[in-house]
């Protein structure tokens, strides 16, 4: 999902020809085969909207959902905190030991809309937006998978100020791994759920080039303006109401979410004046240029229980790499899910279940210290 526009998905990495039909066509013959590994290119542009042992997975199957509390849609949002001089919307609720939740590529906090007030029943929930996505202002930066990081830092430290266990799904994902190596001590635990990011290849070398006057003067300019006019289309024909109800069942495999709530809640955000240009620089600067940040590195500076809330039917990131975090990341705890991209949306009451489960596991001290 993508907030202003339901992401295309029609989108390749090495090419923005592709049709919208084609790609959907071809993401339901596969919806229900895992795929292995889906590289940080490929992922952001199809992008909707990414214990202390080991223990077995677990799998659950997928049912409608049933007498769940739902969030409030609220067209002005809830709280606001000011970041670096930018307006960021969050939720809270609850009281008990700190659970910050942050929604994936193209999403907001009102995808956590049937995780929130269960949780909060047990503990203090703070679901985000993140920087240009969501209620959160659109600002004019240059992106970069730092800046997320640094904003739930400073989010944990001026709002939630104790340790906290960090829930992120899709890009939030990646984000909340990111966030928890920074905090150290500070990060309870981290709970992924159908990430984005790869692992590094040690084969592969990057080689850089200096530009020729050729590719500075003319190329370049020439490949940006290509952009800017096949961007601004697919901005303007994803952000339709139709289109995102579209992607949205294309990675749901039980459809019967994707309402008029989950519609408005990703399309609202597309008519801010800074969506428009936003989305351009997410989609040529940050989500087809990322080659820094691999899930090993990460990973290896990580200190904390791991959970993962794996949908396995997901047509994009298989659960091949959750099999393959648990094995890089000993303190992991994997729990299968018949469900897809977003499973937490998809089969709440299982997902609040087997988090609820975890949560009652990880040491009663943590919660006692401040940051």
């Amino acid at each position: 999902m993508f907030s202003y526009s339901a992401v295309s998905p029609s989108l390749r990495s090495e090419s923005f020809s592709s049709t919208s039909t084609r790609f959907i066509a071809s993401t339901r013959q596969t919806q229900y085969r895992s795929r292995c590994v889906m590289n940080r290119r490929g992922f952001a542009v199809r992008g909707i909207v990414a214990s202390g042992v080991s223990v077995m997975g677990s799998s659950f199957a997928a049912e409608p959902v049933q007498g769940l509390d739902k969030l409030p849609f609220k067209p002005e949002g809830y709280n606001y905190w000011t970041w670096q001089g930018h307006k960021i919307h969050y939720v809270v609720q609850g009281e008990g030991l700190p659970i910050v939740l942050i929604h994936g590529f193209g999403a907001s906090a009102f995808h956590w809309r049937y995780n929130i007030p269960e949780l909060a029943k047990k503990y203090k929930v703070y679901a985000l937006d993140l920087l240009g996505f969501g209620w959160s202002d659109k600002a004019i930066i240059d992106y970069d998978a730092t800046v997320w990081r640094d904003q739930v830092v400073d989010f944990m430290k001026e709002i939630v100020k104790e340790p906290a266990v960090i829930v992120g799904n899709s890009l939030g994902g990646f984000t909340a791994l990111m966030s928890a190596a920074a905090l150290h001590e500070r990060a309870a635990g981290v709970v992924l759920l159908n990430s984005a990011g790869q692992f590094g290849n040690a084969n592969s070398e990057t080689k850089k080039t200096e530009e020729s006057i050729l590719q500075k003067s003319v190329l370049k300019p020439l490949k940006e303006i290509f952009q800017r006019i096949v961007l601004g289309f697919l901005f303007w024909q994803s952000k339709q109401p139709a289109r995102v109800e579209s992607v949205l069942k294309s990675v749901y495999i039980n459809t019967s979410n994707v309402d008029d709530y989950l519609v408005e809640s990703i399309t609202r955000p597309a008519t801010d004046p800074n969506a428009g240009e936003v989305y351009y620089r997410l989609m040529s600067r940050f989500m087809l240029n990322q080659s820094t940040y691999t899930l090993d590195s990460v990973l290896s500076t990580l200190r904390c229980p791991l959970l993962l809330l794996w949908g396995d039917l997901d047509p994009w990131v298989g659960p091949a790499k959750a099999n393959r975090i648990k094995e890089f990341y000993p303190r992991t705890t994997l729990v299968n899910l018949q469900a897809g991209h977003c499973p937490h949306d998809e089969v709440p009451e299982l997902v609040n279940g087997a988090l609820m489960e975890w949560l009652s596991t990880l040491t009663p001290e943590v919660s006692l210290q401040k940051l």
